[in-house]
């Protein structure tokens, strides 16, 4: 399918629209995973489509647990949406990167354990390398959409992602700090693999809302503490998503070579002759430029 538009947008804790939007559409959308948390909203910003999802629902109505992160992925990628910007709230574990500050992260790891995990299995088995999870030229340009607002921008570090909804606890806290994480949040995975797997680029802005609970002389995050903060940042987070916009239209001539858009060609490990033919059906969005 080719895309038509410039990128999708998954908004997270604070961010549940996308203000400036020309012509938009409300679009309801089905996949074979269920409907993804939200309608899709759609519009242009200069001249470009973007499609916006709420993560958590219309008014957060669902848990990170709770996320259908199939279906929402899948019905992006129906609508042609081949990049994926999200955004959302996270804890530093870094003294250096305060409450306020925005990071582009470069790793991640997934400390979740109740969540499907892939499109995959079942009578079809791929193994995706996610070595890499966030797209490099996605995130290179989103932080230099960054670099040019107000704000206090990071790149680089590794986002641990917890199950949630609980925050953590301060001895899980000090355990990811001793393990080199950087930010602590619980939406990540499994939707950063699940954009992999979809052949999307994915780069994530990630907001800093507190020090978790580690820090011996600040508070422990609280609810309050979170929504404060992303109140504050909505503004930068909409004005770099615009200015996004008009990098990549600056970049459309340029040969990609993040290979996002190839990262099934050499995952399929099942035996074609083998392969479930209802999966491949079912899979067909994803599978079919490489098996028909």
């Amino acid at each position: 399918m080719a895309a038509d538009y410039a990128f999708g947008i998954i908004g997270g804790s604070g961010l549940y629209g996308f203000e400036g939007f020309e012509n938009v559409e409300t679009i309801e959308v089905d996949t074979p995973f269920g409907k993804p948390s939200s309608p899709i909203v759609t519009g242009y910003i200069h001249g470009k489509k973007l499609a916006f999802l709420a993560r958590h629902g219309i008014g957060h109505i669902y848990s990170p647990t709770e996320v259908n992160y199939r279906a929402n992925i899948y019905a992006l990628k129906q609508l042609g949406v081949d990049k994926i910007i999200s955004v959302s709230a996270v804890g530093s574990l870094r003294e250096d990167y305060k409450p306020g500050d925005i990071i582009v992260p470069d790793q991640l790891f997934d400390f979740t354990k109740d969540r499907e995990r892939s499109f995959f299995g079942k009578g079809l088995v791929v193994h995706v390398s996610t070595a890499d999870p966030f797209c490099p030229e996605l995130s290179e340009l989103l932080l230099k959409a960054l670099q040019e607002q107000q704000a206090t921008v990071h790149r680089g570090g590794t986002y641990v992602t917890i199950e949630g909804p609980r925050f953590s606890t301060r001895a899980e806290s000090n355990l990811f700090r001793s393990w080199g994480m950087s930010l602590v949040g619980m939406t990540a995975s499994p939707e950063a693999y699940l954009a992999r797997e979809a052949e999307i680029c994915y780069a994530t802005m990630a907001h800093v809302t507190d020090y978790d609970c580690w820090h011996v002389s600040e508070e422990a995050v609280t609810v309050e503490m979170v929504i404060n903060t992303l109140k504050k940042n909505t503004a930068i987070a909409q004005q770099s998503l615009v200015r996004l916009v008009d990098l990549l239209s600056e970049q459309e001539s340029t040969q990609k070579s993040c290979g996002c858009d190839q990262a099934l060609k050499f995952a399929f490990i099942t035996n074609p002759e083998k392969m479930d033919p209802s999966m491949k059906e079912k899979l067909s969005l994803l599978v079919s430029k490489y098996l028909d």
